[in-house]
């Protein structure tokens, strides 16, 4: 995924250079700074996952004359190569040269050809400064103004603080080009519940998953999946285990003895993947938060939770591949929440909630997700939050997804067809629970936290903290970023616990 900042206006080395430090770990695989005459400056850190000799950053077109850095991948960039490949002299076999090249014959609109996940800055003396994100935010971008009126961006909120007046995320499926309005080059596709026959929808949405879990496996380093043992990472693993040759990694943390570990076995022994596992301990869990909210860059209590099981599989998985596949997005796409089925009477209404929490994944678990595999230096990606697949959710009728009591409904149909029963249809449950975290996160928030703290504690709005968990996350959090303008950027879940409708007091 790796990491960008710069600075348009006076910038200069030492200043992005701290500003690429306060993010390193984003980049494990190397570091580039360029600056021009005119005084823009541009860094990158690198994760190298294609073209690992020769794809380094910030790199420059035939002449010079423009220059980007970018985070994420680009899933079709081999096609838009062959396109180019007459008119430009490439130096590298990177997705990131393709983008530049694109810009130079497309302009701004060349974000619109893209396929994947990013984030990009693209400077040239006389087309100025350009900002694109991909459609639903999978890959991280931050702006703010400084105190004499420089532009800052970067890949993480920590990177802005102390240098801008207030941290501002460039919003997902946007681009901006200096001197111009800030413009939605894409948005979430209303639901238009075009798919009722379950049939069709099933056999569609099988095509379009294999579609996103085959090109989202292409790279020039190892690939394996984060395996839950869940209905969505275990459905990701199975079809991954078809594309790939030899070896398939897969990984899972948890308690002792919890469903995750034990459903994760099953799932791995199922397929033939080669699966590591690590056994958390209590002291694990919760001598991981400071690490864990520092990095999220959010106190969302329902987000921390999963994010220090996040936290410890990623770093389990970095010890063996350098990509991981992960099942984000589904419970989104498809209704896997509890608190759902409060809607299940009412496909209109079930249809625009769907919408709601899709359109906010950016700030909550496709932040986890980016925060948890960067920390230790790999990659997620996410063939559920692939657009095609987006695309697809919202044409499939919300009655198919919670049906006859279950959630995902349609989804399990897909399924059916490469997993047991047992995994199919089991219950929904949130990483964090399956995992065994959330509850020992629970009872460790009412001993850290004492009666009294809690009564008397209020949050920046003056209002109490709907719990203990809640407060105990904030005091970490506001450390670092209890900035009224970090703060508003946090993301709030609404699922906490089984059947619970999650509103906070942040």
């Amino acid at each position: 995924m790796s990491g960008i900042a710069g600075i348009l206006g006076k910038a200069d080395e030492a200043r992005i250079a701290r500003m690429l430090a306060e993010q390193g770990h984003r980049g494990p695989d190397g570091q580039g700074i360029w600056i021009a005459k005119s005084g823009f400056g541009l860094g990158h850190l690198r994760l190298a996952t294609v073209d690992i000799a020769g794809g380094g950053q910030p790199l420059s077109n035939e002449d010079g004359s423009l220059w980007l850095a970018m985070t994420g991948a680009i899933y079709n960039h081999h096609a838009l190569r062959r396109e180019l490949e007459g008119r430009h002299a490439f130096r590298t076999r990177s997705d990131a040269e393709v983008v530049l090249h694109l810009f130079e014959e497309m302009g701004p609109a060349c974000v619109e050809r893209l396929d994947g996940m990013f984030a990009a800055a693209i400077w040239g003396e006389s087309a100025g400064l350009f900002l694109a994100r991909d459609p639903l935010g999978i890959q991280p971008l931050y702006w703010g103004k400084d105190e004499v009126g420089n532009l800052l961006f970067a890949s993480e909120i920590k990177a802005l603080i102390g240098e801008v007046r207030e941290v501002r995320e460039f919003p997902p499926g946007h681009r901006w080009r200096v001197g111009e309005p800030l413009e939605a080059y894409a948005r979430l596709p209303a639901h238009k519940e075009e798919l009722t026959d379950p049939d069709q929808a099933a056999l569609v949405l099988d095509r379009v998953l294999h579609s996103a879990v085959r090109k989202q496996l292409a790279a020039d380093v190892p690939v394996g999946c984060l395996l839950s043992g869940g209905l969505d990472s275990s459905l990701i693993t199975a079809l991954a285990r078809q594309y790939v040759e030899g070896e398939l990694h897969t990984f899972a943390v948890g308690l002792e003895g919890s469903a995750d570990l034990e459903q994760a076995r099953r799932v791995a022994d199922a397929l033939g993947t080669v699966h590591h596992e690590r056994v958390l301990t209590e002291e694990d869990v919760t001598s991981a938060l400071p690490r864990v909210i520092d990095a999220l860059e959010s106190c969302d209590p329902a987000l921390v939770r999963s994010a220090v099981a996040t936290y410890y599989v990623a770093e389990l998985a970095a010890g063996h591949v350098k990509v991981v596949l992960t099942g984000e997005g589904a419970d989104e796409l498809f209704g896997g929440y509890d608190y759902l089925t409060a809607w299940a009477s009412d496909a209109k209404a079930l249809g625009a909630e769907l919408w709601a929490i899709t359109a906010a994944m950016h700030n909550t678990n496709l932040q986890r997700v980016d925060r948890m595999t960067q920390i230790h230096g790999i990659e997620g990606r996410l063939p559920f939050a692939d657009q095609a697949v987006v695309d697809l959710a919202f044409r499939i009728d919300p009655r198919l997804k919670l049906r006859d009591g279950e959630s995902k409904w349609i989804l399990r149909r897909v399924a059916e067809q490469y997993l047991p029963p047992e995994i199919v249809w089991r219950d929904k449950q949130k990483f964090a629970i399956g995992s065994g975290v959330a509850p020992l996160l629970e009872r460790h928030a009412a001993e850290a936290v004492t009666d009294q703290e809690f009564r008397t504690a209020r949050t920046p709005k003056g209002i109490p903290f709907a719990s203990k968990e809640e407060l105990l996350y904030w005091t970490l959090f506001r450390e670092r970023y209890g900035r009224a303008d970090v703060l508003a950027l946090m993301g709030r879940s609404r699922s906490l616990n089984p059947g619970q409708r999650w509103v906070g007091a942040l």
